[in-house]
């Protein structure tokens, strides 16, 4: 049973081995202490750490996002030929291998993003179409005002997608291709079975059109006519088609 020490008694004497554990309690205290004001401090200033998947992966919220958006400014001021994954990698801030997680090589990011453009190109014109009057010409004028804002407003990335799809193996480009150019042909059917629009096969009427809002954009994108008057020139090149492909009498 411990003894109570009496006052002003001196104490034992501590071992060689107390002094020891207590000088390096003192020690990590001081350690700890310091590093909570550096890291307090520091935190403020410190750039955000990239984190990991559980399996390692680098993790940049959405890499993939970020590397098209920034490939796509880079199209529109420097044109394809510019274009480099390790250039990309410097901009956004990652290491120069992050990039071919999502893209093997440079033309796997130029084909991401001529078949992301026709993704883009087909919701335009569908939300065009939605929005729009019931009566077929204000369905086709508004549908052909999308196609020819996109047209303009993404010069570059249109290129890009023109010429990307008939390269040889580039089969999901051209399957994206598909839909807004199929939303057109579609459209003209719907034109001929509501007497708007003489009978006959909807795509060579309809590559007779988009041969029309194409060489709109070409003289926009050329700088030959102000973008301001876009809207206006499709809509007289829309009724000027449909006074040709009305059906005869």
């Amino acid at each position: 049973m411990a003894t109570l020490r009496a006052a002003g008694t001196t104490r034992a004497p501590l071992s060689a081995n107390a002094r020891e554990r207590r000088k390096q309690r003192a020690i990590d205290h001081k350690v700890a202490s310091d590093n909570n004001v550096v890291n307090d401090n520091s935190a403020r200033y410190r750039r955000p750490v990239p984190a990991m998947t559980d399996d390692g992966r680098y993790h940049h919220g959405n890499l993939r996002r970020a590397l098209l958006d920034a490939a796509e400014r880079g199209l529109r001021e420097h044109g394809a030929d510019q274009l480099s994954l390790r250039d990309l990698a410097r901009e956004i801030g990652v290491s120069h291998a992050a990039p071919r997680r999502h893209f093997p090589d440079r033309q796997a990011l130029l084909d991401a993003l001529a078949e992301t453009g026709f993704a883009r190109l087909d919701t335009a014109l569908r939300t065009a179409l939605t929005a729009a009057d019931d009566d077929f010409p204000a369905r086709l004028r508004a549908t052909m005002v999308a196609y020819t804002r996109f047209a303009t407003e993404n010069a570059a990335l249109l290129e890009l997608m023109h010429t990307s799809k008939h390269r040889p193996g580039a089969t999901r480009i051209l399957e994206a291709a598909e839909a807004p150019f199929g939303l057109m042909i579609g459209l003209i059917a719907e034109g001929q079975e509501q007497g708007a629009i003489e009978a006959g096969a909807p795509q060579q009427l309809g590559m007779v059109l988009y041969a029309t809002v194409q060489g709109i954009t070409t003289i926009i994108n050329g700088n030959l006519v102000e973008a301001e008057l876009l809207d206006g020139i499709v809509h007289t090149a829309i009724d000027q088609f449909l006074r040709g492909a009305r059906p005869l009498d």
